[in-house]
């Protein structure tokens, strides 16, 4: 359990550095300022590149579930390797962003935080908690042998 915890969090950490190069470019290419908030930009944004952003979002999610349903035996497994992996996907998306862009400047930065179905509104430090959150709770039931 623990080596495949240990591979879907590198997997998880790889592909938020990823989509952090994407987003890095995305910005860019629309003249976004390095500085601005993507709520700003999505109320910005031309509709065809906001559907285009949708499928982008749903694709990163449907990778997500694939590789816990490749690694994970059972259903509860598999919902916990996805739950994992999304936390470290999320959080160090962030990390990322602020690495390449230093955004978002502070924890209390409104973000986009998704746009499917509609766009989830709310400061950094809510996914980023969430996300630390989920993985100490998740790595405790390992270290207890309860999942």
């Amino acid at each position: 359990m623990l080596l495949r915890l240990s591979l879907l969090a590198i997997f998880g950490i790889a592909m938020a550095h990823f989509e952090g190069v994407v987003v890095v470019y995305l910005r860019k290419a629309l003249g976004m300022l390095d500085s601005e908030s993507n709520k700003e930009s999505v109320e910005k944004f031309p509709k065809r590149y906001l559907y285009i952003e949708m499928t982008r979002e749903a694709a990163t999610i449907i990778m997500l579930v694939v590789i816990a349903y490749l690694v994970g035996t059972t259903w509860i497994e598999r919902g916990v390797f996805f739950l994992w992996t999304f936390a470290f996907w999320d959080l160090f998306y962030y990390l990322s962003l602020y690495i390449l862009i230093k955004w978002p400047p502070t924890l209390k930065t409104i973000d986009a935080l998704f746009l499917i179905p509609v766009p989830w509104i709310a400061p950094v430090w809510f996914p980023v908690g969430v996300s630390s959150l989920t993985i100490i709770v998740i790595a405790v039931l390992c270290l207890f042998n309860v999942i």
